[in-house]
């Protein structure tokens, strides 16, 4: 399938999630990329009768059809009359999304005086991949997984946890990695992903990552914080896999030397919740099962308060990624929706050992209707950083 093909029938399932009546006009960069490959500042319009037309402000230099340059969005309806189409008696926005001003505008122009939610409709859509977007996540996850391959020989004794996370930022970007960490929600935003290292790990962090870490920079509390990689402490890399707008997801540990053989455990252990999961996931496995099922393996080897966080513990085990790094669905406690086929989602159960840090990896799979496809590939071992 091509991407114009792939458009289409994107733009043909949200149709069919609207009523007749009813239009969808979207602003967000995240949302206008789905739907028409490339980003714009201005709008795209969709409505029940699988219409689409994009209104746009910059860049100038676009002569496609269905795309129509305009000044300010209350010219949309006018031009959407001289099309023969039938302004929309309902309108949905991204509330979630959209400045409370530009909503009302775009209603104030569309004479709509409530609108109803488009954020909620396009996460549900987003959440269903095609196989042109698995392949992307695919390609994604190759060369993410080729960057991983080369970090250990990043490596120089005496080096502290930041300084080895530019050389690795470096290398992920010379593989050809866009660098923009795309995350869903006003109180979610990082740079790149995180190097942890040692104690840091288990720093408490305001954003709903699965581990924190304190940062270099109060304006930005996430990832390394100039710890010191002494011989026996952890280091988990967990680094933007995003080399064509779709972000693959994978973590991997490594070793300053040797670690104590309790962190070698825990990190089995992870192994083993990856294994039991990709046993039964499939489409229509129910999403708290899944994350019920993790827990139950930690809490049976002892693991319980230390996993996903001791300090402060995340309350799920995996979650959809796609244009965004935190897509839906999510696993965790009392999601009773199912895996379905389409979906791409990263499980990451990691632990905190003190005095080493964190331990555990995440990958990513593609849902299908009988079981997971794994797309992330590094080695999942603990490597030795230096050899």
């Amino acid at each position: 399938m091509t991407l114009q093909e792939d458009l289409k029938q994107r733009t043909r399932r949200l149709a069919a999630m609207l009523e007749e009546a009813e239009a969808a006009v979207i602003a967000t960069p995240v949302n206008i990329f789905y739907l028409t490959g490339r980003i714009i500042n201005g709008y795209v319009y969709i409505d029940g009768s699988a219409n689409r037309l994009v209104f746009l402000r910059r860049p100038l230099g676009i002569n496609e059809t269905g795309y129509h340059y305009i000044r300010k969005v209350e010219q949309i309806p006018d031009l959407l009359r001289e099309y023969g189409i039938r302004v929309p008696e309902k309108l949905l926005l991204e509330t979630d999304e959209l400045p409370y001003n530009d909503c009302m505008r775009i209603c104030k122009a569309f004479g709509c005086e409530k609108p109803g939610n488009a954020t909620k409709a396009l996460r549900s859509l987003r959440s269903i991949k095609s196989g042109y977007e698995i392949g992307l996540l695919r390609q994604s996850a190759k060369f993410q997984s080729e960057a991983l391959a080369e970090i250990p020989a990043l490596f120089k004794p005496g080096m502290t946890d930041h300084e080895l996370c530019v050389e690795c930022e470096r290398l992920f970007r010379m593989k050809g990695c866009l660098g923009l960490f795309r995350t869903y929600g006003t109180d979610m935003e990082g740079f790149m992903g995180s190097l942890l290292a040692g104690d840091n790990a288990d720093t408490p962090s305001p954003y709903d990552f699965a581990l924190g870490g304190a940062g270099m920079h109060p304006s930005l509390p996430l990832g390394d914080n100039g710890t010191a990689l002494r011989e026996g402490i952890a280091v988990m890399v967990d680094i933007n896999g995003n080399f064509n707008g779709y972000i693959a997801d994978q973590s991997r540990t490594f070793s300053v030397g040797r670690l104590p053989d309790e962190a070698y455990r825990a990190h089995e252990v992870s192994l083993s919740i990856h294994h039991s999961i990709s046993e039964i996931a499939k489409e229509g496995t129910v999403c708290e099962d899944l994350y019920a099922l993790a827990l139950d393996i930690a809490e049976k080897n002892g693991l319980k308060d230390r996993f996903m966080g001791h300090r402060q513990q995340a309350k799920f085990v995996g979650h959809g990624i796609g244009l965004q790094i935190n897509e839906l669905p999510v696993l965790c406690a009392k999601n009773t929706s199912c895996l379905q086929q389409g979906n791409v989602i990263a499980i990451e159960p990691k632990f905190i050992i003190d005095g080493v840090g964190a331990v555990g990896i995440e990958n990513s799979y593609a849902v299908n209707a009988d079981g997971l496809e794994k797309l992330t590939t590094a080695e999942e071992n603990i490597l030795q950083l230096g050899r």
